[in-house]
Parts: C-alpha cells; structure tokens; sequence
C-alpha cells in the first residue's frame, strides 16, 4: 500500500466550504412525531401553535374572592363596602376558575369578615384585576415555537400547556463512528489490561460519541476493526449502507504505510480533502461514499475531537437547519510566548486566570495525544496560519471550554510540579474554587511573580551555601516583590529506578557509568538545582552524564520515562516512584514552599487555600502518597 502525501493541503474554512457543497439534501433526516414527553433538546421540524389558549379559561391570580369589580366601586379608607358571600363574592384559590360573571379577584388578606357570610373591603377593584384572562399567554392557533428550534424543559411546559400531545421534530442524524487500530481493546476489555502490554484503550469514539450527542445526533459506535485494507473498506460501505446519515473512521487517516482509510474512501467513492491546514488534525479526510458524508479522522485524541468540531459539527447542524456553532469567547493575556509554525492554523490549549484587572493565559502542553490537555484546559487559542507564533504579553482570543464565571475562582499556581498540587485542587472545588497549575520549575515560578502572572509560585530552590531553601532566591530574583512564604511540605527526593534496580544504582557515581541513561528536569527545576548541587560536592562532570540534556517538567514524567525504558534513573520524589510500581533510592529531605506575593495573601480565594491545606484531611491524603511530611504544612515561613 503506497504512503498518503499531502500535495494540496485546504484551510480548514476551504475544505469545510467543499465539504458542505457537495453534501446532497436527501443526506438531510427529516422529521417524525414524538411524545412532548421525550422531547428536550429535539429540534422542532415545522412551526408550533397552539390546539389550546393559555389560559384556557378566566383563573385567579390570588387567592380570595371573585367579584364584581363595579361592586366594589366607592371603596377606600374609612369608606368600606360589604360584600355577601355567595351572592356578591365567590371563595377561589390561585389557578381556579372565575365564577359567573365576576371579573376581579380581591386578595384575602384584604377582606375583613364581619361574620361567615359577609365582609368589608376598603380597596376598590378595577375589572380583570388579579385575575389572569383566556389567552393572556397565548391563543389558541398562535405559533408559540418556530421551526429550527431546540426544545428547552421550559418549553416543554408550554407545548403541554398549548395541548400539544406530541411535536413534530427533526430525526436525530445518526453517526456511524468506526474505531480501526490493531492496537486498540475495547472499554469492557481495560480491566485485564496489564501496565506492560502493547495495547491501548479505545476512547476517541467515546468522545466522539459524546460531542455527536451534544449537537443533537445519535451516535452508533462500532466494533474495533484491525488495520487491513480489506476490513476497513467493507466496515466504510457497511457504514454507508446503513441507517447512519453520516460515517466516521476514525483513525488511520494519516500517512503511514498501514494508514488504510483513504484508500478505502477513495476506492469507494470520492475524496475530496485529504489534509487540512490545521494542527492538531492535519490527516482530516473529507468524502463522499454513495451519497453519503464520510469523515476520515485522524487517530490522536485531541487531533480526533478537535477535526470533528471543525467538520462534524457544523454538518450535523446544517442537517438539522440549526445554525453554525461557536463557543463564547474573551479576551486574555498570554503568559509565555508560543512559536508556530506558518501555513497551519493552530489550535493551541490554554489555562486560564485572573489577575488583577486581567485575565491569564497559560500554555498547556502541545500533544496531540494529549488527551488531559483538553480535559484541563480552560479555553482555545486559534494561531492564525500567517502567524509565526504569539508574543509574551499579547492579547488574544480566547473560547471557552468551560463557564467564565470559572475563571474568577481559579488561583493560578505556577513553578515546581508536585503531586499535592492535584490534591489541593481537589480539596478546593467543594468551596466552588479551582488550582490551575503550570509546571516551569521553581525559578519559572519566582520569575511569574514578578511578572504578575501567577497568585502563587511553589519553589524548593536550595542555596548551597546556606542549606537554607527558597529566601535566597527571592531576594535575588524578585527583590521588588513583596512576598510570604508558606510552607508546603518535606519531600523525599531521590533516584527513580526500575523494579528490582537491574542497574545496581547506588549514588551519584554510578551516574556517570556508561551503561546507564539518566533523565533529567528542565534547566530552573529545583530538582536540576539539588541535582548539579550534588554533582558538584562529589566532583562530577554533569557532562559526563549520558542523558543529562534529556529533560522532564514533571515528577511523574521522569517516573515514565524510566518505566518506559527510556532512562536508566531520573531524578525525582518518591510518591512519583511509589505511583508507578518503581524503585527508590533516597537521596535527601528538601522543603517544597508556597511563595504568595503579599498582595494577594488576604484574598478570599487564597485563605481558603491556606486554610484546607493546613487541614488534616489534606495532610493526611499527602502522607498516603509516600515520602512527604506535613507538620509545617500551611505555616508561614520567616524570612531567612
């Protein structure tokens, strides 16, 4: 089978336009009828009006009695006039019928009862006064719903109050989502999956899946087909030939030698875009199978959901007459420059926050395999294809994955990465507030104070010369920047090795054996800081380390990496190791601080940090981690 080459790459706008063109009416549902009881979020087919006026009938607005208004004429302070009950004031509750003739109702609480059959009133009554007449919502053969309308539960009260039985409304379009990989299980299967096979969880369809259900078409999921040409040909026409009005592959759209969709599509029908100007989702095949839509989508997660909401998306709302989707967007300031590259229209993840008068901007990592990129992020950033990347401190668009009212309850946590950090957000959000943290190393954290792009840095940078952590630095790096420090916790740091330690690493000597592979963090990490600190008191040569320029932002990356094989050993604490089913060889007890700028300790949202951090339920899920002490946690920290 020949490789798939990208020769004539449109902009996601073109290949959308093409897509859309040549998509025949008969591909358009239709309608049917169905119980206004099942109907939220169906989409009325045809205009809505009324069998029944509401109200069907004169009711009181209050509860007391009906009466004549022109009876009550002459009333007023000092000037009441009395009322018979039965001949002249009839008893009704809210929602009754109006007797008779009656035409106002008086409020009971403005009847004074001079025995059971009679009462005064002081307030004289206009006609129709607190009473609600036919019709006063709508009449009868009044449209009270337009076509190309999405029924809210509040509709449904007005469909049954109008008499309506059923409603007449679009077919949900169905999409036949088709998962291919040889390496994919099915979700019933992942509970005997084992850590060390070669295999992986199917869930792009599951999303998918859901983001069909969510622009109002029904979603089939198929069985996993394997990549063979001949397996994924017949799972694309048997997709065509059946009730789905559009198909998806997902997977194998790309331009690997077992890349087979495109092939299938084109044999089968026509393609007519292969290759989109947009990253993630580059391989997007758009085709037409007898008739009907058929979207190659690429296999990386983010890549998968992205390409849907570009093409999928849109053409389940045209097929629905709704019209084209768009998320709110606001306005935010980035925090760090992004690069990009030009010809590609780029979707880039972002964590949001505010700040002041302004709301933050936060790069999340680029994967697109990267499905927690998505599951974090706050909002999209859309990179123009002109554009070679976005400066530090631009303005930019930014649409919401998430509510805006969010945003103003997030604390933006930026520095040295530990696994308290999941915790603590987590203990937040019964109190409606959110941690959102960016892992840059304790420098980058210090650093982001002073540029007041973060309410909190977390930091454990050890000056040498004192053995004292973090005070030092702040006085070198933000000296303008009022600060106080918070305790976080002790930690032990040490080498992260395999089970069993096949290498017999003991200490910082054997770093330099030719036979291991080290991992290292990034260039500011304060594990890289206690790391060339160590090195230097034994005298070793940080260029002797094979793998000392292989960097990690995480604690947990550097445990992947040695349990993947990729290093040897990395750097790291040991709930890390603990995590992953991996060894550990202590090396040193460093302290993990919170450093908050001054301005900001008072805020609401950063007491309550404070406040469950020093909680014992918090300190109680580190310690379960492995190698943290949390006596001091939350305490405030003396300047050194």
């Amino acid at each position: 089978m020949r490789r798939n080459i990208y020769l004539d790459m449109k902009t996601p706008e073109e290949a959308l336009s093409l897509f859309l063109d040549r998509i025949p009416t008969s591909s358009y549902p239709g309608s049917e009828r169905i119980p206004v009881l099942n109907a939220r979020s169906r989409i009325t087919a045809a205009p809505v009006h009324a069998r029944l006026s509401s109200p069907a009938f004169h009711t009181a607005a209050m509860d007391g009695f009906a009466i004549r208004a022109h009876e009550s004429y002459g009333a007023g302070p000092g000037r009441p006039v009395k009322l018979t009950v039965a001949l002249s004031a009839w008893p009704v509750n809210t929602g009754q019928p109006v007797p008779g003739d009656a035409d106002a109702v008086i409020m009971i609480e403005h009847v004074h009862f001079l025995n059971e059959a009679e009462f005064e009133i002081e307030d004289a009554l206009v006609p129709w006064e607190n009473v609600r007449r036919v019709g006063e919502d709508f009449v009868a053969s009044e449209m009270i719903m337009p076509a190309r309308h999405e029924i809210t539960a509040y509709d449904l009260g007005a469909l049954l109050s109008a008499g309506m039985v059923d409603v007449e409304v679009v077919v949900r379009p169905v999409v036949c989502l088709v998962p291919t990989g040889s390496e994919l299980v099915d979700a019933a299967d992942a509970q005997s999956l084992e850590r060390d096979e070669y295999k992986m969880i199917e869930f792009n369809t599951v999303i998918l899946a859901g983001l069909v259900e969510k622009h109002g078409g029904r979603p089939v999921r198929r069985p996993i087909v394997r990549d063979e040409f001949d397996l994924i040909k017949d799972a694309v026409l048997e997709g065509v030939r059946s009730e789905a009005h559009v198909v998806v592959i997902n997977a194998g759209s790309s331009a690997g030698s077992e890349d087979y969709t495109a092939a299938a599509i084109r044999e089968l029908g026509e393609i007519l875009v292969h290759g989109v100007a947009m990253m993630p989702g580059k391989p997007t095949i758009l085709g037409i199978v007898e008739g009907k839509p058929v979207i190659g989508n690429p296999g990386y997660p983010v890549s998968s959901a992205l390409s849907f909401e570009v093409f999928g998306v849109p053409l389940l709302r045209i097929m629905q007459g709704l019209p084209m989707w768009a998320r709110p967007s606001i306005t935010a300031v980035m925090t760090r420059k992004i690069p990009s590259k030009l010809g590609r229209e780029e979707f880039f993840r972002v964590k949001l926050g505010r700040i002041g008068d302004r709301i933050l901007a936060a790069p999340l990592p680029r994967g697109a395999g990267s499905i927690t990129t998505l599951t974090r992020a706050d909002g999209i950033i859309r990179i123009p294809m002109r554009s070679e990347g976005i400066e530090q401190g631009a303005k930019v668009q930014v649409e919401l994955l998430k509510e805006p009212q969010s945003i103003d309850k997030t604390i933006v946590v930026i520095g040295s990465h530990d696994l308290l950090l999941d915790i603590l957000d987590d203990e937040m959000r019964p109190y409606g507030l959110f941690v959102s943290s960016s892992h840059v190393g304790s420098l980058g954290g210090l650093l982001a104070l002073k540029n007041r792009n973060a309410h909190v840095a977390t930091s454990h940078l050890l000056d040498a010369e004192t053995g004292i952590y973090n005070w030092s630095f702040v006085k070198k790096y933000i000296p303008d920047v009022k600060v106080r420090v918070f305790h976080g916790v002790m930690r032990e740091q040490g080498f992260i090795v395999p089970k069993n330690n096949p290498k017999g690493i003991k200490d910082f000597s054997d770093l330099v054996r030719d036979d291991v592979c080290f991992i290292n963090r990034q260039a500011g990490a304060g594990t890289r800081v206690l790391l060339d600190y160590y090195l230097q008191r034994h005298g070793l040569d940080p260029d002797s380390i094979r793998g000392y320029e292989l960097e990690e932002y995480t604690h947990t990356s550097v445990a992947v990496a040695v349990l993947s094989g990729v290093a040897d050993v990395g750097m790291g604490i040991l709930a890390a190791a603990e995590a992953l089913g991996l060894d550990f060889i202590p090396v040193a007890t460093e302290q993990y601080d919170l450093v908050i700028p001054e301005e900001f300790v008072d805020d609401d949202k950063i007491l309550r940090l404070l406040e469950v951090m020093g909680s014992e339920q918090f300190k109680q899920r580190v310690r379960a981690l492995g190698g943290y002490n949390t006596d001091r946690t939350g305490q405030e920290l003396k300047p050194a």
